[in-house]
């Protein structure tokens, strides 16, 4: 899930990306600076490569290598650019040990933090009077939100992953061959389920791009278990997907006209 506010700034110079971070109270600066080491380590070339960083200075600097390419976002992702991008974070998933995976820290808006946002927003959103299909799916999703139990359950029975926690597309570049990852800053231990429902259900793969994500999602192979917490995730990431929309301010739109209703019917699909 990304932040509606900028929580760092970037000096871009020819071999170098300088990230400086002005929000860091959930080590967002540590997350990034492990992620990329990590990355490093076990999966070399998917991720920038770290120089160097001062976590201690103010603000915090992650100092990491300048990869080529560009954003996925805004564009129409071609089947060689799904095929490398399946490959990218299968690598990221499957590189790092379990055990290495395990003892990170939980990702930002994980299950809990999801939650705590979908109800956050919910009670915000019934002091508005939103569009009759945006009323609809919200009480529909809020309906099987309540009996789904992600709200109270632990961590899912699967194996841990590192997870990059940020599934916008403008985080995937594309150089020519390979599809590349940055923005490491929410980064934590995670499962596939659940990254996979976090690329799949942002925003970004549809308000400005076109990405086919059945296509995409037959890269994995996901059965069972896996298959249903998959569809419940991308549930759970379409709902608050769907109340972030629906309190944006009008008067400051960050999206075009209709995104929020555009969202409610993807909502209304996934809950069949």
């Amino acid at each position: 899930m990304t932040s509606p506010w900028t929580t760092h700034a970037v000096e871009l110079l020819p071999d170098l990306v300088i990230k400086k971070f002005r929000s860091f109270s959930d080590g967002e600066h540590e997350r990034e600076w492990r992620a990329l080491t990590l990355l490093e380590r076990y999966s070399p070339g998917v991720a920038p490569a770290p120089i160097e960083a001062d976590l201690s200075a103010a603000p915090p600097t992650v100092v990491m290598s300048r990869l080529a390419g560009s954003p996925l976002r805004g564009t129409c992702i071609e089947p060689d650019q799904l095929v490398s991008m399946a490959q990218t974070l299968t690598s990221m998933h499957e590189s790092v040990p379990r055990k290495a995976a395990a003892e990170l820290p939980p990702r930002l808006w994980n299950q809990y933090h999801a939650s705590r946002g979908i109800r956050v927003r919910h009670e915000r959103l019934s002091e508005q009077v939103p569009s009759r299909v945006v009323s609809q799916a919200v009480a529909a999703g809020m309906r099987w939100f309540q009996q789904s139990g992600l709200e109270t359950a632990g961590e899912p029975d699967a194996p841990p992953i590192f997870g990059q926690a940020d599934g916008n597309l403008a985080n995937f570049l594309w150089d020519g061959t390979q599809v590349r990852v940055v923005d490491f800053e929410d980064s934590g231990r995670s499962d596939r389920a659940y990254e996979l429902a976090d690329v799949v259900e942002h925003v970004s793969v549809w308000v400005d791009s076109e990405f086919d994500i059945a296509r995409f999602l037959g890269f994995f192979d996901l059965a069972g278990a896996e298959a249903f917490r998959l569809r419940e995730c991308r549930r759970l990431f379409s709902l608050l997907w769907l109340l972030v929309l629906a309190l944006e301010d009008p008067s400051n739109p960050r999206n075009p006209p209709g995104t929020a209703e555009r969202q409610a019917e993807r909502l209304l699909d996934l809950l069949g």
